[in-house]
């Protein structure tokens, strides 16, 4: 249940910030809230993270589709006392979810987070992706850890 709570949680998060960037600004259009380093930019991305692989959208629905299937046959799988790690693959279907509403809809996604450090501009689907990964990783690192310790 975690999981699909995650995965709901964040695709309803990630379209109401989309609409909301979508109905207030225009294509390419920038609001710097800390000048120089955090600004609100909307993009219409036709590729994947970073604008890699323009216009190859199909690959990135089917993807997006297999992670999806991939979430829930793991779901079964997966001790319910996995917490984290049900957390973590929710927030990953959460943020391939939501990139892939914007691909199916509108044929690109939706992208708005702008550090002015950073030369791409991202969106909090992406965001989930990165930390649910990033924390699939260090749980591994952890198991591992503790079965060597064990060992």
């Amino acid at each position: 249940m975690l999981i699909w709570l995650t995965i709901i949680g964040i695709w309803i998060i990630d379209r109401v910030l989309k609409i909301f960037i979508q109905g207030n600004l225009h294509p390419n259009e920038t609001l710097a809230v800390i000048p120089n380093f955090f600004h609100i930019t909307y993009v219409l991305n036709p590729g994947a993270a970073f604008g890699l692989m323009a216009g190859q959208t199909w690959i990135f629905i089917i993807t997006a589709l297999l992670v999806v299937v991939g979430i829930i046959y793991a779901q079964f799988k997966i001790p319910r006392e996995e917490k984290v790690l049900r957390f973590a693959l929710g927030m990953i279907g959460g943020g391939a979810l939501g990139n892939f509403y914007d691909r199916v809809v509108i044929g690109k996604v939706v992208d708005y987070l702008d550090f002015q450090i950073w030369p791409f501009v991202f969106n909090f689907a992406d965001s989930m992706i990165v930390i649910g990964v990033g924390l699939l990783m260090l749980i591994m690192y952890l198991k591992d850890r503790k079965s060597r310790r064990t060992e």
